[in-house]
């Protein structure tokens, strides 16, 4: 049984990653477990930025968007000198395991630490596109879905009024998840993501004939992975001659106090990871298949792709 452990975020930060830091805590305090808490992602664990946490220091912050220990991408760990002085750093204190909270690539060093120093690492998925391997959830995905939900059902006001075109582009760089859990959601006629090849042309003629037929607005939602609204939105508007307008969300899709269901999944999942990580398991990621929580290999978590389901891709198109 591990007598030390870290607990550090990693990445873009995403709504609940607060309350997986809070569980991973106070449990490991729950079981006699020192805490260290690592601020800034890697840079912490290279710059020697840690310090102990106590119970009170994971308080009034489980409501919180973001991440109380602060999160960055950082270059220098992506050099084997960089992972040795990290490595370094923690034994120095004592500490004989690490749980990580982060999107792929902060899974993927964790991984590579893992395996180049023995180090003990559990990882939790945290990251609002939904796309970590083996888990149908991912801390912050849900309440990011749900601010480009509250997005959409304004933009539809406006549209309605004008009786315009709106081209919503929403975060999703490799991933559509957001893209299409909100725009089916949000009832958007058109859903573009990067897994789905797409005909401009043609969509622009179904959109002529639908506003022919009486339609008065039509909502489009883009992941940015498949395109830029402001490239596709003025094609829109020369190719159907219809009053089309542009929104980027933008990083007001990672903010926001998160909801129940990322606040309480993510505490499971942190309770998860500070017991197993505290039994001296590693080299697993937590995460959810089928409402209940399991546990996926660290190697295949990092090194296979997530797919998008075709029934969602399939329900978007019969519900447009």
């Amino acid at each position: 049984m591990l007598k030390s452990i870290a607990v550090m975020t990693s990445g873009g930060d995403s709504p609940g990653m607060n309350a997986a830091v809070r569980a991973v805590t106070r449990t490991a305090l729950h079981q006699g477990v020192k805490v260290w808490g690592i601020r800034g992602g890697y840079h912490g664990m290279l710059d020697e930025d840690m310090f102990e946490m106590q119970s009170k220091d994971v308080g009034d912050i489980i409501q919180r968007g973001g991440t109380f220990l602060g999160t960055a991408r950082c270059r220098r760990f992506t050099t084997p000198e960089g992972r040795m002085l990290g490595y370094k750093n923690l034994v120095d204190r004592g500490i004989q395991g690490l749980v990580v909270v982060g999107g792929d690539g902060s899974l993927r060093g964790a991984s590579t630490l893992s395996q180049e120093t023995g180090l003990p690492i559990v990882g939790l998925p945290g990251t609002i596109d939904n796309d970590v391997w083996g888990s149908e959830y991912t801390i912050g995905c849900d309440t990011a879905a749900n601010t480009i939900i509250d997005a959409m059902n304004k933009l539809r006001d406006t549209a309605s009024a004008h009786r315009r075109i709106i081209v919503l582009e929403v975060m999703g760089r490799n991933s559509g998840w957001l893209a299409m859990v909100a725009g089916i959601s949000g009832g958007a006629e058109y859903i573009l993501v990067p897994e789905e090849p797409f005909d401009l042309e043609e969509i622009c003629e179904n959109m002529k004939a639908e506003y022919e037929k009486g339609k008065r607005y039509i909502l489009m939602v883009v992941a940015e992975g498949a395109g830029k609204a402001s490239d596709i939105g003025p094609i829109i508007a020369e190719k159907t001659g219809i009053d089309t307008r542009i929104s980027k969300l933008g990083h007001i899709q990672r903010g926001g106090s998160p909801s129940v269901i990322d606040r309480v999944n993510a505490s499971r999942l942190g309770e998860h990871a500070a017991l197993a990580i505290i039994s001296g398991l590693s080299d697993i990621v937590f995460g959810f298949n089928r409402g209940h929580v399991v546990s996926i290999n660290l190697h295949d978590a990092v090194n296979n792709k997530k797919t998008l389901d075709p029934q969602l891709m399939r329900l978007a198109k019969v519900l447009a």
